[in-house]
């Protein structure tokens, strides 16, 4: 039981590193500006949630990869952190 949560616990990170990195990706060719001057921006625009889900895009590969080399329960670490960026990203969207 203990390697399966530490397989789904790889997944989750991995997620994580990969939607930290579209983050980056996307604010850093979005505009002139630095990166924290643009993520102010896209706050105080109320586009959060939409800039997140395209930053979540990473983890369409990592899923996929993981899934190519049988790592099953690191795809569903990475599913579920998918998950919870769509719902944070709703969440954002009413607020």
């Amino acid at each position: 039981m203990g390697n399966i949560r530490k397989e789904v616990l790889i997944g989750i990170l991995m997620s994580i590193i990969a939607t930290s990195c579209g983050l980056f990706i996307y604010l850093e060719f979005i505009s002139d500006d630095n990166v924290t001057e643009t993520f102010k921006k896209v706050r105080k625009g109320g586009v959060l949630g939409p800039v997140l889900a395209l930053a979540a895009i990473p983890n369409l590969f990592v899923f996929w990869v993981f899934l190519k080399k049988n790592q099953d329960y690191r795809a569903r670490g990475v599913l579920i952190t998918t998950v919870g960026i769509a719902l944070v990203t709703l969440v954002l969207k009413f607020i």
